[in-house]
């Protein structure tokens, strides 16, 4: 008998907690969201498709020694350990278009997730990073005009 009132007490309790959880999300933000990991090839694509939008950003999100190295063109580095990072991630238009990647991918899924609690509508994640981007045999470039968080604004 006591089992039975604790399985109703608890069954109700979860019930409760269910439903409660489903009212505190926006079902609305999510529908319009389009948080993606993708593939090497399928980045590829993007960026070549996006040439020339003002409203798609490359984000490398590896130490600046690690983006000095070596970086997709156009890229802007946003340090990931940066103290300061989910600070410089909100900053950002969250109706642009973005691609972001690091060095094997681990970060940049963490920060995918991010972007997407901070209402981001369109991200994708460069899956394996910039690892399995130099597999694949595609540019890196060490020269940007415009490379860093701080010179965001302008671009």
């Amino acid at each position: 008998m006591l089992f039975r009132k604790s399985t109703t007490i608890l069954s109700g309790m979860l019930l409760l907690l269910f439903f409660t959880s489903s009212c505190i999300t926006d079902p609305e933000k999510k529908e319009n969201q389009i948080i993606k990991n993708i593939s090497a090839d399928e980045a590829h694509q993007l960026i070549e498709e996006n040439k020339g939008n003002t409203d798609f950003l490359i984000i490398d999100i590896r130490t600046e020694s690690e983006y000095n190295q070596g970086y997709i063109q156009d890229a802007i580095n946003i340090d990931y350990y940066s103290p300061d990072f989910t600070d410089h991630l909100d900053d950002l238009d969250k109706n642009k278009t973005y691609l972001i990647y690091c060095r094997s991918g681990n970060r940049s899924d963490k920060t995918l997730n991010k972007m997407e609690n901070l209402g981001f509508k369109e991200v994708y994640n460069l899956v394996g990073g910039i690892n399995t981007w130099m597999e694949k045999g595609y540019p890196l470039t060490e020269e940007c005009p415009v490379c860093s968080v701080e010179k965001i604004s302008k671009v």
